[in-house]
């Protein structure tokens, strides 16, 4: 049995559709990546897998459970990190630590084991108020007080939003590791860049789940040719690139722009189409696709 199954789970917020019919799968010992951008629904379908909010349809279990029938053996058996940190800010960190160990009738000796690695970074600061640690601390603290009851399910919404680039490595660093005991990790983001940091993904949008699969084969099912482009005036290159006959798609990246086109188009034929004098400077590239490309194309579908 999967350590999280979700069945046509649906949830509206009045006239909003928070959840659309989604489904997926969690095995113990997997590092599951629910993608997606600020309400897609993501922490809506981590509150209702807690036991903290009702679906309207659907089933769904959670360590063998169902989580409307059973939350209170769920809830024994899962860790949960919110987004926001929500700890005490005013006990220490040592404090916090008892603190849920206690309510959850073990003791931090007992399963020290499984947090030894994590909490031995923030143990030189166990007499701070949790309120005073850098994010990147509070990150680690709080994942020691979702693990320290020894969870079957560690629910992570959002846990790297906020944080610098060297606490979100090692943060996942983190979570290879305890994917190594066996335990299954739900982890959401809005990061594209942190889905390849996964066994599985599942890329969600308006509620809807768009696919799910490996990292390596959703970026293999792109379905077009894609080419990086840039010049000197990007915005005016944009709008004629959408115009023409061979666009699938024109989106802007950065500094470049991302053209998927409909069948192979040489680097020449794009050159051609475009008037030399309006881009002297112009830049054109065939570039292999990642995560973000296609949650873009296929979130032209919704």
């Amino acid at each position: 049995m999967a350590a999280i199954e979700v069945n046509n789970i649906s949830r509206a917020y009045g006239q909003v559709q928070a959840l659309d019919a989604v489904s997926l799968s969690v095995e113990y010992g997997e590092l599951f990546g629910l993608i997606g951008p600020d309400g897609a629904g993501k922490s809506t379908l981590f509150r209702i897998l807690t036991t903290l909010l009702l679906a309207d349809k659907g089933q769904a279990t959670v360590a063998g459970h169902d989580v409307e029938k059973a939350y209170r053996q769920i809830r024994k058996q899962v860790g949960y990190m919110p987004g926001r940190f929500s700890l005490y800010q005013d006990l220490t960190v040592e404090e916090n630590l008892k603190f849920f160990a206690t309510i959850f009738n073990t003791t931090v000796e007992e399963n020290y084991n499984l947090i030894k690695d994590i909490y031995e970074q923030i143990e030189p600061f166990k007499k701070r108020p949790a309120g005073k640690l850098s994010g990147g601390m509070k990150q680690k603290l709080a994942l020691s007080c979702a693990l320290i009851h020894k969870p079957k399910v560690l629910f992570l919404d959002e846990p790297t939003t906020g944080v610098d680039a060297v606490s979100r490595q090692e943060f996942w660093d983190m979570l290879k590791s305890l994917k190594a005991k066996g335990i299954a990790i739900l982890v959401s983001t809005p990061y594209m860049d942190e889905a390849g940091m996964c066994d599985r993904i599942a890329l969600i949008q308006n509620g809807r789940i768009l696919q799910t699969d490996t990292p390596g084969k959703i970026v293999d099912s792109y379905p077009s040719p894609l080419y990086a482009i840039r010049s000197g005036n990007n915005y005016e290159l944009l709008k004629i690139l959408r115009d023409m006959d061979y666009t699938r798609s024109a989106l802007p990246f950065g500094e470049y722009l991302h053209l998927a086109t409909h069948a192979n188009v040489s680097i020449d034929e794009i050159i051609s189409s475009l008037d030399p004098a309006d881009y002297p400077d112009l830049e054109v590239r065939p570039i292999e696709p990642d995560i973000e490309d296609l949650f873009l194309e296929l979130s032209r579908e919704v």
